[in-house]
């Protein structure tokens, strides 16, 4: 039998955090609450979650903070839950590493749907295709290997969220083809949002894997269409 996926809840107003208790127990998940970033970070330490579902703004540190700290040790999906729908706020959250925003007028339904939805496609990423499951591809500096979802560049691992992992891993297994701005957003993002959405992720990756983000040999831009993987096997 499964154990049930632990999901960490984190807001400072309190009626939030039971609400979304309530409903995710309902729905069969173990969870665990904090209310503010460093109560947070220490139960995360001690007992890491499958799942975090973290308000933006709280008092002392914020939820992008407590966001940049977990991405230093884990690719754990985050979902930000915020109040504010503006695109800046959606834009700066998937750039540090969310894996979703959400605005707060959004139903507890709809937020355990995206729940389930970030925990889907990690599980996914983790099982390569047949072509490449299992194996390890060297492109040169950077090495990729499909069965433990590791990505070493230089000999040294890159931390990536699943939706980033994921994103490279279907173009890398598609070489020099293209992926269009709206096939990315409707397999990785249900649909939800646009170009600046796709060219944030693509950009955070870049950073990580890329010597010169602003010439990328791997992950290059076709103008105004999408984005291609140029690497060969070596």
């Amino acid at each position: 039998m499964n154990q049930p996926k632990t999901i960490m809840v984190v807001d400072d107003d309190v009626s939030i955090v039971e609400l979304m208790r309530d409903f995710l127990i309902n729905d069969g998940f173990r969870v665990v609450t904090a209310h503010d970033a460093n109560s947070a970070l220490a139960a995360f330490r001690r007992q890491p979650a499958d799942c975090l579902i973290v308000d933006v703004m709280m008092p002392g540190q914020d939820g992008f903070e407590l966001c940049r700290k977990i991405r230093e040790t884990s690719n754990v999906p985050i979902l930000f839950l915020s109040a504010r729908d503006d695109d800046i706020h959606k834009i700066r959250g998937l750039g540090i590493g969310g894996d979703d925003y959400i605005v707060k007028t959004a139903s507890p339904v709809e937020v355990i749907a995206r729940v389930k939805a970030v925990l889907r496609r990690a599980a996914a990423s983790g099982q390569g295709t047949g072509q490449t499951a299992g194996k390890v591809i060297d492109y040169g500096r950077l090495q990729l290997n499909f069965a433990t979802r590791e990505i070493s560049v230089n000999g040294e691992q890159v931390f990536l969220t699943p939706k980033e992992f994921e994103v490279f891993r279907l173009l890398a297994e598609h070489p020099r083809q293209v992926f269009t701005y709206e096939q990315l957003l409707d397999q990785f993002w249900d649909g939800v949002g646009d170009k600046h959405t796709v060219r944030v992720l693509m950009a955070r990756m870049r950073e990580k894997i890329e010597a010169e983000p602003g010439q990328p040999p791997y992950i290059t831009n076709v103008w105004g269409i999408g984005y291609r993987f140029e690497g060969l096997p070596q």
